[in-house]
């Protein structure tokens, strides 16, 4: 700590985002790409919502599983995009300390309950293809929400650690943070503190938070592929592997961005690709999520259209 800094008593009362871009025409269209990403992502997420909720087909675990993913997706987005865009109007980029610390609470608990609930769907699949006589006893309506309610307070557990973690740190020098929203490792680089705690338990809660979830998801998934390669019907292989294909294609995306932003001490060398892994975390997943499961899921497209078109499923 700078000793004049703790003599004063000084302390950091707000942070500068910098954001992603410096100059003023390169603003304007990045207010206008985020805007059009944002709208785009919660409109397609809503419909996928609309369009599950309207059709007796898709009430099942599996769409439960992605009902529960558009609204994580929906709250991921809008815990940073909209701040963002209201600070690239005002042209301030002055952050409260207190903000700060709700932003990064809610964001970690939201992708903290994306971690579970993508486990949660492998286990779905799991049951689905490889235990289908006990799959409506094991995944039963009480065993879905449940899976649901320990998703929420596992991540809520991490967020509140890291959260009350971060209070205990000092911030009485520089305040300005190259990121377009709070989080931890660039908060870490403008500590006047020692932040060896903090990365131990980003590092240590990181790996409870993906590396059990990517093993149970991967033994889920060896399960699965030798249970399809013993179906004998071509078209039923093929539905069963797409099936799976969609959900391991969102895994990859979300545990590859993750994985690369958290599970590493944040550097300052490091701090413009966390600006890109950042988008990809809060930006293009959450946008892709809804074309990834419903592209090429012809219940979901007719669904959807009736969702547009407004007329209901005659099932």
């Amino acid at each position: 700590m700078d000793p004049e800094a703790a003599t004063n008593g000084t302390a950091v009362t707000e942070f500068i985002l910098l954001g992603l871009v410096e100059t003023e025409k390169l603003q304007s269209m990045v207010f206008v790409l985020f805007l059009f990403a944002y709208l785009l992502t919660v409109g397609g997420n809503l419909s996928i919502l609309a369009a599950i909720l309207v059709e007796p087909k898709l009430h099942t675990p599996m769409y439960f599983f992605l009902r529960n993913l558009s609204v994580l997706d929906v709250g991921c987005i809008t815990v940073t995009v909209p701040s963002m865009l209201g600070r690239l109007l005002s042209h301030k980029r002055a952050v409260p300390y207190g903000a700060c610390l709700t932003q990064l609470f809610f964001f970690h608990q939201l992708a903290g309950v994306d971690c579970f609930l993508l486990t949660a769907m492998a286990y779905d699949r799991f049951l689905a293809i490889c235990r289908p006589l006990t799959y409506s006893t094991r995944m039963s309506h009480s065993v879905q929400w449940i899976l649901v309610a320990v998703s929420w307070a596992c991540a809520l557990t991490n967020a509140l650690i890291h959260t009350i973690a971060l209070t205990a740190l000092n911030f009485c020098g520089p305040n300005e943070v190259n990121h377009f929203y709070c989080d931890l490792p660039q908060l870490f680089q403008l500590s006047c503190s020692s932040t060896q705690l903090n990365e131990l338990l980003l590092f240590g809660l990181g790996f409870l938070m993906t590396g059990a979830p990517v093993v149970l998801i991967i033994t889920s998934y060896v399960h699965v592929a030798a249970a399809v390669l013993r179906i004998r019907s071509v078209e039923g292989r093929k539905k069963a592997f797409f099936t799976c294909g969609s959900h391991l294609t969102v895994v990859c995306l979300f545990y590859g961005t993750g994985i690369f932003n958290y599970m590493r001490l944040g550097t300052e060398e490091a701090s413009d690709k966390d600006k890109g892994v950042g988008i990809f975390n809060t930006v293009i997943n959450p946008m892709l999520n809804p074309l990834i499961y419903s592209l090429r899921n012809p219940d979901v497209k007719a669904a959807l259209w009736r969702v547009l078109v407004g007329r209901r499923s005659l099932t």
